[in-house]
């Protein structure tokens, strides 16, 4: 993710954002300090959310809710977890209200995480049942 953002603002020149900085700042009750002294907060932040993420994402594979599937389910959570976070800090505003373009940039970086942690957890964890056996009596899709 962090490779796509910065690939994207070398053609947008969006610059950085500071909002996960300040949304820890809020949760951490840190006193105000301007925006370039915040970076090790903005990448505490960032960086803190995918691994713990990453693990719920983790957590779905070992338990069979996989694929592309599995990733969506993820990128929803990963969207909600940043917007409950930073509007209940106030560090944030909500998605409707930011320009288009921003919120399809938000959905690519956030979509290129949730796809790309999937496919390799889905890899590395073994999927706990491969290949579901019918119950007795049951036919797919209707009652014996």
């Amino acid at each position: 993710m962090t490779l796509a953002e910065k690939l994207e603002q070398l053609f947008t020149k969006r610059p950085n954002s500071s909002v996960p900085a300040h949304t820890l700042a809020k949760l951490l009750k840190l006193p105000p300090k301007p925006d370039s002294e915040r970076l090790g907060l903005n990448w505490t932040m960032h960086w803190g959310q995918g691994i713990v993420l990453g693990a719920a994402r983790a957590l779905l594979a070992e338990r069979g809710v996989r694929g592309p599937i599995g990733s969506f389910l993820f990128l929803n959570l990963r969207l909600l977890n940043d917007q409950v976070l930073e509007n209940a800090t106030g560090a944030g505003a909500l998605p409707w209200t930011w320009p288009r373009d921003e919120q399809a940039i938000d959905l690519i970086h956030k979509g290129i995480y949730a796809f790309t942690a999937g496919a390799l957890l889905d890899r590395l964890i073994p999927n706990p049942d491969p290949a579901p056996v019918p119950r007795k009596g049951w036919t797919v899709g209707k009652k014996a």
